[in-house]
């Protein structure tokens, strides 16, 4: 009897570890036609070891593209972009019998948000069922994005001139800078007694200031639900820093930052050389010592992961490595919301690659409607399902090393209405996902959503004097001392923003009156600025 169950254990190890085999690594490598640097560069670096692709293909062949040998419908390495290039993504799905409906309608987005997508992005689509797929609904705009109204009348609309009327009107009533983020523009006086403004960088929290960077206003591929549709697009108002040596004379008279965050566009954008004149003085100034963390906000890994796969990335790696000795901690700040963007041998090796060199990478993840959350049949929010999708996204993160820092709702910019999902349904996902999970696979904050006062996180809920009500509570704030305080707000099953719900109760929240002092304070100091 012990022998029977010893070789059925050993059958089912057997065929664990065959999940995956050295000829498939081969195949995977054919098929996303890795160069000849990139090839040589997963044998010598063992970036894609056949335990680790055969542990993840045996617990998620659902979610895995690494035994899928269809051949890719878009070229590799090609780019694809603005209205030219969406009209050529649809002449290739229909040259392979897949037609897309309304395209006057998904051209009306791009006009108003732009359009750009990578090879890598459009065949990490499952083109057999696109319509339900996840990154499908992430890079390609979709019917009922934008409201019905203009929709309708850019449909109509008889002349190139008048859609490019009906755009320009309905750009103007986007909303790319939520939360008030204009006034979280640093300044400072400089030797001379005068006063600068950092015109590419926000600071609202005290120890992370957000850096903009004039080499990082694009990005590999264009999210749907953009909240930098400013820097995207380019509009007049957006962040862009060009002078990083005004920034280190900013950073010096704030010893309380101790994190940069280069982010967008994205990050991943940024050349070698100007990262280095970033952080070199960090590592030689002791003026500059407080600066402890060095973010990277970038989804290169979801994109364009073949960036990192390159010798020409050396570079970066080195200077990523120069951090590490230095005693900085380099952060990549991923925005993984299925694991259907991380069960490819690109990114799989890119990740590798970066963790070898001393990167922490992390994955802040934005729950979206269509993308992260599912809807059943009644066209309700299918909780079981949508946080069965964190839960092995979370566990696939923890088997490739990566930290699940946090999750938070659609913020009120773009199409909101389109990606949002009642507060109360998330918070329910989040409930069966924390409980799921292993205490170190778990996110590393509650849910939370960005306001002008902050980060505000719902910690569940509470019963008060027999009411349900909802816990909230700073994770960030304008001033970090609300931070210590628990409040409550009224239970709501359908409101979908954290500031609409009302104070449970109190007539105002605690933090109400001293908020509006602050933004009149810092609105004033903008307005004198832009005088």
């Amino acid at each position: 009897m012990k022998s029977s169950n010893t070789a059925e254990q050993s059958g089912v190890e057997n065929k664990f570890h065959r999940a995956v085999q050295s000829a498939d690594v081969e195949a995977m490598l054919e098929r996303y036609q890795f160069s000849p640097d990139a090839r040589r560069l997963v044998e010598q670096e063992n970036l894609l070891p056949v335990g680790l692709l055969s542990r993840l293909q045996a617990a998620y062949p659902q979610h895995s593209g690494l035994l899928e040998t269809k051949p890719f419908l878009f070229k590799v390495g090609t780019n694809y972009a603005g209205l030219d290039g969406f009209r050529r993504v649809c002449e290739i799905l229909k040259e392979n019998g897949i037609e897309l409906s309304q395209i006057r309608e998904r051209e009306f987005y791009i006009e108003v948000y732009r359009f750009l997508a990578t090879s890598h992005s459009l065949n990490s689509i499952n083109w057999d069922d696109y319509e339900t797929d996840a990154v499908y609904q992430l890079v390609l705009p979709q019917p009922g994005m934008i409201a019905a109204e203009p929709t309708a009348a850019y449909v109509k609309a008889g002349s190139a001139g008048e859609r490019a009327r009906i755009v320009a009107a309905y750009s103007a009533k986007t909303n790319p800078h939520d939360g008030n983020q204009q006034l979280n523009k640093p300044w400072f006086e400089n030797d001379t007694g005068e006063v600068e403004f950092l015109d590419g960088s926000q600071h609202k929290y005290p120890q992370c200031q957000l850096v903009f960077d004039t080499s990082t206003q694009n990005c590999f591929s264009f999210c749907t639900y953009c909240f930098r549709h400013a820097q995207v697009r380019g509009d007049e108002d957006m962040f862009l820093q060009q002078d990083i040596d005004q920034l280190h004379r900013y950073v010096k008279q704030h010893p309380e930052v101790s994190d940069l965050l280069i982010t967008g566009g994205d990050g991943g954008f940024m050349p070698a050389n100007r990262f280095e004149a970033y952080i070199r003085p960090i590592i030689e100034d002791p003026a500059l010592g407080h600066i402890r963390n060095i973010r990277l906000g970038s989804r290169a890994l979801t994109f364009h992961p073949e960036m990192i796969l390159s010798s020409k990335y050396d570079r970066m790696l080195e200077l990523f490595d120069l951090l590490y000795d230095n005693g900085i901690q380099m952060a990549w700040m991923a925005h993984f919301s299925t694991p259907r963007e991380l069960l490819n041998p690109r990114t799989l090796a890119a990740i590798r690659r970066l963790k070898a060199h001393h990167v922490m990478v992390r994955s802040q993840s934005p729950i979206m409607n269509h993308i992260s959350l599912f809807s059943d049949a009644e066209g309700k929010v299918d909780v079981e399902r949508s946080a069965q999708n964190w839960i092995d996204l979370a566990n696939i993160l923890a088997m490739l090393g990566i930290g699940f820092h946090s999750m938070y709702a659609a913020r009120p910019t773009g199409e909101h209405h389109y990606f949002a999902a009642p507060l109360a349904d998330i918070e329910r996902i989040f409930s069966k996902i924390y409980n799921s999970l292993s205490s170190i696979n778990r996110p590393s904050r509650h849910i939370s959503m960005t306001i002008s006062a902050g980060k505000l996180a719902i910690l569940g809920t509470s019963v008060i004097g027999g009411e349900k009500c909802f816990a909230l509570q700073f994770t960030e704030g304008r001033n970090m001392e609300w931070m210590n305080q628990v409040f409550h707000a009224k239970y709501d099953e359908q409101k979908n923003k954290i500031d609409l719900l009302l104070p449970f109760d109190t007539e105002k929240y605690f933090f109400a009156e001293e908020l509006k002092e602050i933004e009149a304070r810092l609105a004033e100091t903008l307005r004198r600025r832009l005088a």
